[in-house]
C-alpha cells in the first residue's frame, strides 16, 4: 500500500487556528499544508469530517450522518472570496484560545450559512446553480435522506427520530412527501451546506495534492443512533418494534477502562446487511475512498467479532462477542476496489482471527509506542524491534495522552525501561522528541506523529479521553506555534531516517499540451468567481 518510507502528522481540522473559534477548511488549512511540504511530511491524518452535535459531546465518532460533511468546518473567508458573504458579515470573531468554544461557534457559523444560503437563493448564476444541481444528483443516495432528516428534526423541535410521529418515524411515503413540502426551504438549505462543504474540501485536497500532501481519513465503525443512517436504514440495525436499540456497541474492559466502554450506538444486523450485499457499507467505504488517499477503519476488530451489550446494561462488562462479516465483506469490497488503501485500527483486545483477516487482505496495522514500555517490552508487538514494514507507527493517537503528559504519569520502572532501551536519559522535556525519533527509525513504511508531540505539549492538549463524556474534541493549536526551527527539526528527522519524499521528475511537454493541462486542473479546482454570483 505504501511503497516508500514516509511520515505524516495527526491533526484534526478543528484543531487548526482561526479567528472564529474552530479550525476550518480555509486559509490556515492551506498554510498547514505548506508547513508539511517544507518539513517533508507526506500524510495528513485527520479525524472523521462528519457532522457533530452537542448531544454526543461534539464527537466525530458519533455523528448525525456517516456521509455528510461537518458545516462547522466551512470557511467564512472562502465564502467571502466566493462572494457568498461580505466582509462585514464575518466581522464578529472569537478570541484566540487552545479550546473550541462550541457553544459560541455553533450560532456564529449558523448565521453565516443562513446569510450565504439567502445570497445563493437570489443568485442568477447558471454555472453555480448547475454545480449545485449536479452535486445533489450525484450524491442523492445519501444526501436526500440526510436533508430530510435534518429538516424533520428541526421541524419536530430537535427530538430524537424515534420520538417523531409514527408515520414519519416509520418512513411512510405519503406522510414524508407531505412534510417535505412544508419544510422544503430547510431541505434546500441543508443540501446547500453540503454542496459548499464538499466544494471547499475538494479544493483543499487538490491544493494538498499539488504540495505532495495526502490525506488519511477515518471511518468510525458505528454510527450514532440519532442519525440519518439509522432512521433511513432501520433494517440493517438491531432495533426493537418501538425502534429503540435492542443491543448497543462497546468494548470489554481494557487499557482505557476497567468496566469496558459502553458507546451506546446500535449494532449492525449483519444478516440483513449480507442479504443486501452489504450495500450500505460498500457505499460508505467508496464514499470515503473518494474523499481520502488512505482510510483508517476504526475498531477494525469488529469486522471479525464485535462486543454486543444488551441496551438495558449500564456498563459494557456483561457484553458478548458476536461474529462480524469477516473475510466475505472484504472479498466483496475488493471486487469493487481492486486496491484497498485501508489501515486497520487493530488496538485493544485483538485475537488471532483479526490478525488472520489483516494478513489475508494485506492490511497494515498500527504500532503505538505508548504501549511498548511495559514489563513485556522485549516481546511486545509495539516495541521497535518487532515492527514490520507493512505497519503505521505512532507515538500516540487521538485517544492517548500527549507523549509529554504520558511520560509524566509513567511508572518509574517503565521510565527506566524506556531510558535503557534508548540508551540515554529520558525526561519529561525530551520524551516527545525521542519517541518521535524512535517512530521515524522504525521499519514501518509510514510513521504518524500527533502535532501535539511535535510541539512538545502536555496533557492540557489531549484530544480525547475514552470513557469520558465531556471535555473532549476541544484542543486547538495556537496561532504562530509553527516556527522555522520546528520545520527544520522535523525535516532533519525525515532526512536522517529516510522519510523525505523523492522529488518528482517532471517530463518536458509541448507548450500546447502544458497549457491544456493547466486549463483542465484550473476548471476542476476553481472556486466560485465574482461573475458567478450576483446580488
Amino acid at each position: 500500500m505504501i511503497h516508500q518510507r514516509r511520515s505524516g502528522v495527526l491533526l484534526h481540522i478543528t484543531s487548526l487556528p482561526s479567528a472564529y473559534g474552530i479550525g476550518n477548511l480555509g486559509p490556515e488549512a492551506y498554510r498547514f499544508a505548506d508547513f508539511m511540504k517544507r518539513a517533508g511530511l507526506t500524510y495528513w491524518q485527520i479525524l472523521p469530517l462528519n457532522p457533530v452535535d452537542q448531544a454526543s459531546g461534539f464527537s466525530p465518532y458519533s455523528s448525525l450522518s456517516a456521509f455528510a460533511g461537518n458545516p462547522l468546518l466551512i470557511s467564512p473567508e472562502l465564502l467571502v472570496k466566493d462572494r457568498l458573504l461580505q466582509k462585514k458579515d464575518i466581522a464578529n470573531t472569537l478570541a484566540a484560545g487552545d479550546k473550541v468554544p462550541f457553544k459560541q461557534v455553533v450560532p456564529l457559523v449558523r448565521n453565516w450559512l443562513q446569510l450565504a444560503f439567502a445570497r445563493f437563493s437570489r443568485s442568477r448564476s447558471k454555472r453555480l446553480r448547475r454545480a449545485y444541481d449536479q452535486f445533489c444528483m450525484y450524491e442523492a443516495d445519501w444526501l436526500d435522506d440526510f436533508a430530510d432528516f435534518m429538516a424533520f428534526r428541526q421541524h419536530f423541535g430537535g427530538k430524537r427520530w424515534d420520538k417523531w410521529p409514527a408515520e414519519i418515524r416509520d418512513r411512510d411515503v405519503l406522510a414524508m412527501d407531505e412534510l417535505r413540502t412544508e419544510v422544503e426551504e430547510r431541505i434546500r438549505h441543508t443540501k446547500f451546506e453540503q454542496f459548499i462543504f464538499f466544494r471547499q474540501w475538494t479544493t483543499l485536497k487538490a491544493y494538498c495534492q499539488q504540495k505532495g500532501v495526502q490525506f488519511i481519513g477515518d471511518i468510525p465503525f458505528y454510527t450514532g443512533y440519532d442519525s440519518a443512517d439509522v432512521w433511513a436504514h432501520q433494517k440493517i440495525f438491531k432495533l426493537k418494534k418501538n425502534k429503540r436499540p435492542k443491543a448497543v456497541a462497546g468494548v470489554p474492559p481494557d487499557y482505557f477502562s476497567k468496566t469496558g466502554q459502553l458507546w451506546g450506538m446500535p449494532v449492525f444486523d449483519w444478516k440483513q446487511l449480507k442479504e443486501k450485499n452489504y450495500h450500505w457499507w460498500m457505499h460508505r467505504v467508496s464514499h470515503n475512498l473518494n474523499m481520502f488517499d488512505l482510510v483508517r477503519l476504526d475498531h477494525f476488530r469488529a469486522f471479525s467479532a464485535f462486543w454486543e451489550v444488551d441496551a438495558s446494561e449500564k456498563t459494557a462488562i456483561n457484553g458478548k462477542w458476536k461474529k462480524g462479516p469477516q473475510g466475505e465483506f472484504f472479498k466483496k469490497l475488493r471486487k469493487k476496489h481492486k486496491k484497498l488503501p485501508i489501515i486497520a485500527e487493530d488496538l485493544g483486545d485483538i485475537d488471532q482471527p483479526v490478525h488472520d483477516l489483516m494478513t489475508e487482505f494485506d492490511l497494515p496495522g498500527m504500532k503505538v509506542l505508548h504501549f511498548a514500555f511495559g514489563a513485556d517490552m522485549p516481546k511486545s508487538s509495539y516495541i521497535l524491534h518487532h515492527h514490520v514494514p507493512n505497519s503505521i507507527v505512532y507515538t500516540g493517537t487521538h485517544d492517548n495522552n500527549t507523549t509529554r503528559g504520558w511520560f509524566k504519569r509513567l511508572k518509574v520502572t517503565d521510565r527506566n525501561r524506556m531510558s535503557d532501551y534508548l540508551q540515554q536519559s529520558v525526561t519529561e522535556q525530551n520524551a516527545a522528541y525521542l519517541l518521535s525519533c524512535l517512530a521515524m527509525q522504525s521499519v514501518g513504511k509510514l510513521c504518524v506523529i500527533p502535532m501535539q508531540d511535535f510541539l512538545n505539549l502536555g496533557e492540557e492538549a489531549i484530544m480525547n479521553r475514552p470513557s469520558t463524556a465531556t471535555g473532549n474534541w476541544l484542543w486547538r493549536m495556537r496561532p504562530d506555534t509553527i516556527t522555522s526551527p520546528l520545520v527544520r527539526q522535523i525535516k532533519k528527522m525525515n532526512q536522517l531516517y529516510g522519510r523525505l519524499p523523492t522529488p518528482i521528475k517532471v517530463k518536458k511537454v509541448t507548450k500546447k499540451a502544458n497549457t491544456k493541462k493547466k486549463t483542465t486542473t484550473a476548471k476542476r479546482i476553481k472556486s466560485i468567481t465574482s461573475d458567478e454570483v450576483t446580488s
